[in-house]
C-alpha cells in the first residue's frame, strides 16, 4: 500500500473517509449474518423503542452526508458556481440513489409491482435531496430553524393527531401517525408488506433533520477555527445533544423504527462524540496508518453497500441442493465452526465484510471512486 493515501481530492477530510468507512463496515456487518435467528442483541435493532449498537448505523451515514454537503458545495458557492447548476446536480444524485433503492427492491421480488417501495437508498436520496435545497436557500440560523420545524412539526402529529381508530399521542407499533401515513401513502407496499415501513414517509422529516445536523457539523470544519478548538465543540455540542435527546425520551421515546425526534437528536450527539474521537487522533494527532482500511472502505460507501445489496439478493433466489445458495455456503462453510449457532452466523457476516472490503481495496487500487 502506498505511503500516502490516494484520495479523490487532496482536500479531502480523511477522519471523515474513516468514520464513513467504520460505519459502512458496521452496516455489513448487522445486514449479512449467516441466519437471522441466531444473532448477538447488539447486532440486531431494538425491537421497539431503545435503542442497540444497530440502531446506530443508518442514522450516522445520513449525518456524513450532511457533513460532507457544506465541505463540498460550500466551495463552490465561494467559487461563484450557479446554484441552478447545483441543484440540478443535486436533483441528479438524488434520483440515482432512489432509482437504486427500487432496484434492489425490485430484484428482491422480481416483478416491481410486488416490490417495497422505501428503502435506504430512497432514504438517503431523499434526505439528501431536500437537506441539500435548504442548505443552498438558507444560513446556519435558517438551518437551525428547519430542524427546529422539522423535530417540532414531527412530534406534534404524532402527539396530537386523532388517528382513526386509535386516537392521539401513540407510539406503539400499531396506531401511530407514522403507520397511519404509510397506510396511505404506500397502501402495503412497504417492508414485508406491513402496515408501516422503517423507511416510511412521515418518518423521513426527522430523518432530514439528521441530514441537517451533519451540515451544521460541516459549517464547524470548516469554521476558522484551530483544529484543537473545533475538536472541543464536537465534544461540547455531542453531549448537549446527547443529553437534550435524553430528555426528550421521557416524553418521545427513542425509535429507530419511528426515527423519532428524540431519536434524531440523541443520534446526531452520539455522531457528533464518536467523529470527534476520529478526527482529533486521524486528523489533528495525524495517526493514520492503521485506519486506512476503514478510509479505503468509506471512499466508495454508497458503491460498496449497492453491491452486497445486489448479490445478497442474488444469493437468496439462487437454489443449491434444495435450499437458497445463502443457506448452503453458511450450512456448509460456517455452522460446522462453532458449537454456538450465534458464532458461526456472526462468522458468516465477518467474512462477508472481509470480502467486501476486498472489493473496495480493488477499487481504491485501481483508483476507482464512483461519484454520481
Amino acid at each position: 500500500m502506498p505511503a500516502e493515501l490516494q484520495t479523490p481530492s487532496q482536500e479531502r477530510l480523511m477522519s471523515l473517509d474513516v468514520f464513513r468507512g467504520g460505519t459502512i463496515a458496521a452496516m455489513m456487518l448487522v445486514n449479512n449474518p449467516g441466519t437471522w435467528d441466531h444473532i448477538y442483541a447488539p447486532l440486531d435493532h431494538a425491537e421497539w423503542h431503545g435503542w442497540t449498537f444497530t440502531d446506530l448505523i443508518f442514522p450516522f451515514f445520513l449525518w456524513i452526508v450532511g457533513v460532507a454537503i457544506p465541505l463540498s458545495m460550500g466551495k463552490r458557492l465561494e467559487a461563484g458556481e450557479a446554484r441552478g447548476k447545483m441543484l440540478w446536480r443535486i436533483a441528479r444524485r438524488s434520483l440515482i440513489l432512489i432509482g437504486l433503492g427500487l432496484l434492489l427492491n425490485g430484484i428482491s421480488y422480481w416483478f416491481f409491482d410486488k416490490a417495497r417501495i422505501p428503502g435506504v437508498l430512497q432514504r438517503i436520496g431523499v434526505c439528501y435531496f431536500f437537506a441539500s435545497v435548504i442548505f443552498l436557500n438558507t444560513k446556519i440560523r435558517g438551518q437551525i430553524i428547519a430542524i427546529v420545524v422539522l423535530l417540532a412539526g414531527y412530534w406534534l402529529a404524532m402527539a396530537f393527531y386523532p388517528v382513526p381508530g386509535f386516537g392521539a399521542g401513540r407510539y406503539t407499533e400499531h396506531g401511530n401517525f407514522c403507520e397511519y401515513v404509510d397506510l396511505l401513502v404506500l397502501d402495503h407496499h412497504t417492508a414485508g408488506g406491513n402496515s408501516w415501513d422503517p423507511e416510511g414517509v412521515f418518518s423521513t422529516l426527522p430523518a432530514i433533520a439528521t441530514v441537517l445536523f451533519g451540515i451544521l457539523t460541516g459549517h464547524l470544519l470548516r469554521a476558522r477555527k484551530s483544529m484543537e478548538e473545533k475538536t472541543a465543540w464536537l465534544f461540547v455540542i455531542g453531549n448537549v445533544l446527547l443529553f437534550v435527546g435524553s430528555v426528550m425520551n421521557m416524553a418521545l421515546p427513542i425509535n429507530k423504527k419511528l426515527w423519532t425526534s428524540s431519536y434524531a437528536v440523541f443520534m446526531a450527539g452520539m455522531a457528533m462524540n464518536i467523529f470527534a474521537v476520529c478526527y482529533w487522533l486521524v486528523d489533528v494527532k495525524q495517526h493514520r496508518s492503521w485506519v486506512k482500511p476503514l478510509a479505503i472502505y468509506g471512499m466508495n460507501a454508497i458503491t460498496v453497500f449497492f453491491l452486497t445489496g445486489l448479490l445478497g439478493r442474488i444469493i437468496l433466489k439462487v437454489q443449491v441442493h434444495g435450499v437458497t445458495l445463502q443457506k448452503w455456503i453458511y450450512d456448509t462453510l460456517f455452522a460446522p465452526l462453532t458449537s454456538d449457532p450465534r458464532n458461526s452466523s456472526l462468522l458468516h457476516a465477518i467474512a462477508w465484510t472481509l470480502m467486501m472490503y476486498g472489493v473496495a481495496w480493488v477499487m481504491y487500487r485501481r483508483k476507482w471512486f464512483v461519484r454520481f
